[in-house]
């Protein structure tokens, strides 16, 4: 095998402007890219630096936005990260202290869950 790494994740979304206005906005991920391939909207958003990046499809006829949980997001400042985002309106739930780690829970405006979690 040569596999290297995971290139992209798609998150099913019903309204690209509010994903995108949250993603970037709110969890500071860079627009990768945001252009139309046809009749598709292709939006692609990454922590800065990631190699992983996500698509935010609004086009998935089998997947249903709001299904993707446990997405989980590496921080190295959690607690600051939960501070920051409360102040732009996401609720977060933690930090709590868990056997395996430090880590917070969220949601996008489809209710797709993200992990928020320190190493």
């Amino acid at each position: 095998m040569n596999i290297t790494h995971v290139r992209f994740l798609t998150v099913p979304v019903s309204d690209q402007d509010a994903a995108k206005a949250f993603y970037a906005d709110r969890l500071g991920f860079e627009v990768v890219a945001d252009q139309s391939m046809g009749p598709v909207r292709w939006l692609q958003v990454a922590p800065k630096g990631a190699q992983t990046s996500v698509v935010l499809a609004d086009h998935l006829p089998d997947v249903a936005p709001g299904s993707v949980h446990g997405l989980m997001l590496e921080t190295s400042d959690l607690d600051g990260d939960c501070e920051r985002l409360r102040e732009a309106g996401v609720e977060v739930d933690g930090p709590q202290e868990l056997p395996w780690g430090r880590q917070a829970t969220l949601t996008d405006p489809d209710g797709n869950g993200l992990v928020l979690a320190e190493r």
